[in-house]
């Protein structure tokens, strides 16, 4: 397959345009190859397989086939363009015919991007914070604690209604006068001192013993979702119906069992709250650290970004949302999302993308197979049989890429900060896992 001369232009500060030419006649030539190929085994109406005319194979096949050749060719030639120029494109190349070619070639031009060169400022000048968070056993305490929470039954009583009591009462508000949609409900159920209640209706309900009636105002806030409700005070009737205090079971030998903890001894099974919330707890200042990490890289590079994979990426995170939506029972079908609506984040991730990549060839952090091992041994710890979690990442190379990018990522940022300026803080354990 002949290939001819092929010129580069610069057409913009990535773009750039490919004028190459194919020879006609090794065009031709395939082309008849190939459709004394077909000739040899199509059927068509009237004739034996092999006896078809030359004429009927070349009016029903010739325009596919020759369109088929032609572009091998093209792609061959532009392939062996890239390589001679030595180009790393970026996108997808657009193939427009030339009409210039000299006789006996066809013409095309490629236009197309090329990845950008990334200038890298001193990683030393950048400033990363890494947190810390200590677990003690206050912390161990508190998780078991929100277990046993997780496990509360409810005892009905004959008082007045508290923060943390769950109450079921039936209400009807009205709005000078006249009752609101949603604002009547027969036995609903709410816990207090939760905050899922506005602030007025659970003082107004509070304190209320089980048959009492309460008439109260309840001040809807600025923001409130309805518009109809927003900046308005109701007038709300409540019954109570019944109060319930919360029985938390009992820490024991029992409770012990039903997390995994065979002898139900809880030595054992704090051990096992402690090791898990470690974990967890690690796994956590490494997405702070790495989060804070890709949030400074960007300041000390200096690139173009390929219009091309900025699109690309746009188009991903178009296709992400809608299938977020999706699963969450949303028709997209009538949710029009504007071609430009992911622009900003792509951009961001696409100037990062390269980024990385850039210190991954430079400084060599690509993964090393101990590291994708040592990865996958970390996650399948916290599942009940590692070894099927090992050999579930091992048996796949898609998956093993997943694990892989992870690692280059971790390397990456270890090596920032290894050469960062780095501010240690120290955070609390309910900052770091977004609890109060």
């Amino acid at each position: 397959m002949k290939t001819m001369a092929t010129q580069l232009e610069t057409t913009g500060t990535l773009e750039r345009r490919l004028s190459m030419s194919v020879t006609a006649d090794a065009v031709e030539k395939e082309v008849g190859e190939r459709l004394r190929k077909v000739a040899r085994t199509v059927k068509m109406p009237g004739f034996r397989p092999g006896k078809v005319p030359m004429r009927m194979i070349e009016q029903s096949y010739g325009p596919q086939v020759h369109a088929e050749v032609l572009g091998d060719h093209v792609s061959k030639a532009l392939t062996d363009a890239i390589d001679e120029h030595k180009l790393r494109v970026a996108g997808q190349p657009q193939i427009a015919r030339r009409e210039d070619a000299p006789e006996g070639e066809l013409g095309f031009t490629a236009t197309f991007e090329v990845y950008p060169d990334v200038a890298l400022g001193d990683v030393a000048s950048l400033e990363v914070e890494r947190a810390s968070c200590a677990v003690g056993d206050a912390e161990v305490d508190k998780t078991i604690d929100i277990l046993r929470r997780q496990r509360v039954t409810w005892e009905p009583v004959q008082r007045g209604a508290q923060d943390e009591d769950r109450v079921t009462i039936d209400f009807a508000g009205t709005l000078d006068g006249v009752a609101f949609e949603g604002g009547t409900a027969t036995d609903f159920q709410f816990q207090l001192g939760q905050g899922r209640m506005l602030p007025d209706f659970e003082t107004g309900t509070r304190g209320a013993a089980p048959g009492e009636k309460r008439t109260f105002p309840v001040a809807f806030p600025e923001d409130y979702g309805s518009k109809d409700l927003a900046g308005k005070t109701a007038q709300f009737e409540v019954t109570v119906k019944q109060v319930e205090q919360p029985v938390l079971p009992a820490l024991d030998e029992a409770f012990a069992k039903q997390f995994g903890v065979g002898d139900g001894s809880l030595e054992k099974m704090r051990a096992d709250v402690r090791a898990n919330l470690e974990r967890e707890v690690a796994q956590r200042l490494r997405n702070r650290t790495k989060a804070a990490v890709m949030e400074a890289l960007p300041s000390i590079a200096a690139l173009d970004l390929p219009k091309a994979l900025v699109a690309s990426e746009s188009e991903s995170l178009i296709e992400r949302a809608r299938a977020d939506l999706q699963s969450r029972g949303v028709d997209v079908k009538n949710i029009p999302i504007p071609p430009d609506a992911f622009n900003e984040q792509a951009e961001k991730r696409v100037r990062l993308g390269l980024l990385v990549a850039e210190l991954v060839k430079k400084h060599a952090l690509q993964a090393k197979p101990e590291q994708i091992r040592a990865q996958i041994e970390e996650f399948a710890q916290s599942y009940e049989n590692p070894g099927e979690v090992i050999r579930y990442y091992f048996s796949d190379r898609n998956r093993l890429a997943e694990i892989e990018a992870i690692v280059v990522e971790q390397n990456v940022v270890d090596w920032v900060m290894a050469n960062a300026r780095v501010v240690d803080k120290a955070l609390a354990f309910d900052e770091l896992m977004g609890t109060n």
